[in-house]
């Protein structure tokens, strides 16, 4: 089977991308399981230099650097043509034809290889519940 890779958005053109590389996993919580396409899991930002980037997922932050790959990897879609040589086209037959369209080009991995940081909040803390303790002026004799 030949498969055309073709490229519409021209040379030297193509949208960059990159990978983000964790060591760990993340996990979902279970009122996200079934929702994970396009689940925003942090926020991302390259605060001082391109070479330093922060990831920040909930209370913790990681610090990453970014690290060019070997070998470039395309990023494709399948995309399925109908066949048109077939001057007879049979509705039940697998006659279509498949073609992925180059969308976008890796060159490059931002990679957080070290353990995240705690942030700790500005906010003060609220009391625990339960726990009261005596005014100072309640003390009898």
């Amino acid at each position: 089977m030949l498969i055309q890779v073709k490229c519409s958005c021209g040379e030297r053109q193509c949208p960059e991308w990159a990978i983000v590389e964790l060591q760990g996993s993340v996990e979902a919580q279970p009122s996200f399981q079934h929702r994970i396409q396009n689940l925003q899991i942090g926020l991302l930002c390259r605060p001082s230099s391109e070479e330093s980037y922060t990831l920040v997922v909930g209370y913790h932050e990681l610090t990453g650097s970014k690290q060019s790959l070997k070998k470039p990897i395309l990023v494709l879609k399948k995309i399925e043509v109908g066949d048109d040589s077939d001057p007879d086209p049979d509705p039940d037959s697998d006659s279509k034809r498949v073609e992925l369209d180059v969308i976008g080009i890796i060159r490059h991995k931002i990679l957080f290889k070290t353990r995240p940081k705690a942030l700790i909040s500005s906010r003060p803390q609220p009391a625990a519940k339960g726990k009261t303790s005596a005014p100072a002026s309640s003390v009898l004799n």
